[in-house]
């Protein structure tokens, strides 16, 4: 099986980079980074903390605590609030979720989506999802948007949204820097991932948090760190979940280290991603992602804040291994 990969992917850069990835324990590593992060001893969570930031030149003016020294551990750190005012909303009808750069963007094609170029995967094997499901987005848009380590880790969300439902699905534990995305097939459907399901004015909305090595946990704003102690069933998660209001710029969840959000909208010509947003565009929360249109496809679509259509049948996933957390 290793032969016919390394024949399959030839000798590139990016398969020497990512090799070492099938020998590594990811979950091990993982498992180890996340307990690190936690440490709350002053003169080792100071260090590490100091040496990231000299790293990857983190900018601590824009964070709401500019005193490295004052966070209680690195976790702590590194998802710091920012700012308000380091992160104004556009006035547009659909705003950047992230910091980070665009990893694809584009039309989801039969129900493909594009990893990388030559490299696709399905609606069906991102979401976990049944046929009914999977069919509202298969000829919808989608956009792939990568959190390195230097980022800001919280995700935000892009429209106002009615949340109807949540499930993590366990998974490997890949990087997801594009190196990776553009050597391991089907990538964001092998990870582990918290799969959230919206209702908006431009229709059915999924956003996919999708875990990487090391990257200590995945939490949410209405339900906290995700449980990982289910490594080997889907989890749904409780009916509480259900019917919140979030709105558009509204904190919605985090991630503990680099990661990728995928955004998915539902089939029809209700959204059109701006021009400037491209693959590998460097991008930050807040700005103008793209607008919404009318039912003919040419006129925008306007709406309040609390405008939002009847809710669709629940987006349902598969029930093979799924229990209620």
């Amino acid at each position: 099986m290793v032969f016919l990969f390394i024949e399959q992917q030839g000798m590139s850069s990016d398969f020497i980079k990512t090799f070492p990835q099938y020998l590594l324990p990811k979950q091990l590593l993982t498992m180890i980074a996340g307990c690190l992060a936690k440490v709350k001893q002053e003169k080792f969570k100071n260090y590490i903390i100091e040496q990231f930031i000299n790293t990857y030149g983190v900018n601590m003016k824009e964070a709401l605590i500019e005193n490295p020294k004052e966070f209680a551990c690195f976790n702590d750190f590194f998802i710091r609030h920012l700012k308000p005012e380091s992160r104004p909303l556009a006035d547009a009808d659909i705003v950047c979720p992230v910091d980070g750069c665009v990893s694809e963007i584009g039309s989801i094609q039969e129900g493909q989506l594009m990893q990388a170029k030559g490299k696709y995967y399905s609606v069906k094997e991102l979401l976990v999802c049944d046929e009914s499901t999977a069919k509202q987005f298969v000829n919808g848009k989608f956009a792939t948007l990568y959190l390195s380590p230097k980022d800001y880790h919280r995700v935000h969300m892009p429209v106002d949204a009615e949340l109807l439902s949540m499930s993590y699905v366990p998974g490997a534990l890949f990087s997801v820097q594009p190196s990776t995305a553009r050597v391991i097939p089907k990538l964001f459907a092998r990870n582990e991932r918290l799969v959230i399901h919206f209702q908006t004015h431009l229709g059915p909305m999924v956003m996919v948090m999708v875990g990487a090595t090391i990257v200590g946990a995945i939490g949410t704003s209405w339900g906290g760190d995700v449980n990982r102690s289910h490594q080997s069933k889907q989890v749904v998660y409780p009916k509480d979940f259900k019917h919140r209001l979030l709105s558009q710029g509204e904190e919605m969840g985090y991630f503990k280290l680099g990661s990728t959000v995928v955004l998915l909208f539902a089939e029809g010509d209700n959204v059109q991603w701006s021009a400037d947003f491209i693959a590998g565009r460097s991008i930050r929360m807040g700005e103008n992602m793209g607008v919404s249109m009318g039912l003919n496809g040419t006129e925008k679509r306007t709406r309040t804040s609390t405008e939002l259509p009847p809710l669709a049948p629940e987006a349902s996933v598969s029930t093979n291994s799924t229990t209620s957390a």
